[in-house]
């Protein structure tokens, strides 16, 4: 029997910030995809941000957009803290939810929006983003297939200085600020999907004068003494790579390792560099495979499963909890 086509998927994009700006210019780019309404509080921003990038609808309002029955997916890329409530509201409509991460501000939450996903029988993924680029599955099969043996120690950071502003979501504790849900996630991410669940977890964090969470040290042991050290850091400038350090060699992902880059491959002291030749800012190939599912009729992604998005939380609240670190 002859396949029908892959139907176009109409997009609407809920919260307009500059991931949203990102995430619409990559979708531009995806076959079968079509951005078709977009949501925020403020018209005037919807509109504009509709004429830029060509969409069909623009709302004021987060209800109208997830009432329009001609929308198939919605990416949310609200502040952290909003994002259980607009991702119940869009899946009790019935529309497939790819929500930015971290997927929402604790386990409890996470299990509420995967419950409701089950219910209706409608798709749901996190939106992390680095689970789908090239390089960064080619370093997770490297590394599964123990190409330069065993992995002894892993370190990953992700860090930047920002000025301290108390009016910047980023500084906001009430809406998830701080380095540890905003960046710190990505470290925590790569040991968690390289290493697995770690046996016990250490660490310790500084903290702005609103409490906001300004550093966040992390070490993850395993058994064999193979550690993974991870730092996230709204302080100062970091390298923000992951280097896997194996018994024969050095794989290293190169600055920015949880956007497109490069890979070095580090053997006797003598580097190969690999680039994957990426062209665009690479939300592509998430909103490629969500498609897919979504034309397979799936309700699960099996790279960024719910299973994974549960571990995921998990650790960040364990995290939390040694750094008492208590959001408003």
């Amino acid at each position: 029997m002859k396949q029908s086509p892959p139907k176009t998927v109409r997009w609407g994009i809920i919260g307009l910030g500059n991931i949203a700006h990102k995430f619409a210019q990559d979708l531009l780019n995806v076959k079968d995809a079509q951005l078709y309404a977009v949501a925020s509080r403020s018209q005037t921003k919807a509109s504009e941000f509709a004429e830029l990038y060509g969409a069909t609808k623009s709302y004021s309002s987060y209800k109208d957009l997830a009432n329009d029955k001609s929308i198939d997916a919605v990416y949310i890329a609200t502040p952290h803290a909003l994002h259980k409530e607009n991702t119940l509201l869009c899946l009790n409509s019935g529309i497939a939810v790819l929500c930015e991460k971290p997927f929402a501000m604790n386990a409890e939450e996470v299990n509420e929006m995967i419950r409701c996903a089950k219910a209706n029988n409608t798709l749901l993924m996190e939106a992390l983003w680095t689970s789908f680029l090239p390089h960064y599955q080619y370093v997770i099969n490297k590394l599964k297939e123990n190409a330069l043996g065993k992995l002894l120690k892993m370190e990953a950071s992700f860090g930047f200085f920002r000025a301290f502003d108390n009016n910047s979501r980023l500084f906001n504790k009430s809406l998830g600020g701080g380095s540890l849900l905003d960046i710190g996630i990505y470290p925590i991410y790569a040991a968690l999907s390289i290493l697995g669940k770690p046996q016990t977890v250490d660490a310790k964090a500084t903290f702005f004068d609103n409490g906001t969470d300004s550093s966040c040290d992390v070490v993850f042991n395993y058994e064999n003494n193979v550690t993974a050290h991870l730092k996230s850091s709204l302080l100062e400038d970091l390298t923000t790579e992951a280097i896997f350090y194996c018994e024969k060699g050095i794989i290293k992902i190169n600055k920015q390792f949880h956007c497109p880059s490069t890979v070095s491959i580090i053997i006797d002291g003598k580097e190969e560099l690999l680039d994957f030749n990426y062209n665009t800012i690479g939300y592509n190939f998430e909103i490629e495979h969500f498609n897919t599912l979504i034309n397979q009729g799936k309700s699960e992604s099996p790279i960024m499963s719910f299973n994974f998005s549960k571990k995921l939380i998990a650790i960040i609240d364990d995290v939390r909890s040694i750094i008492n670190l208590k959001y408003q």
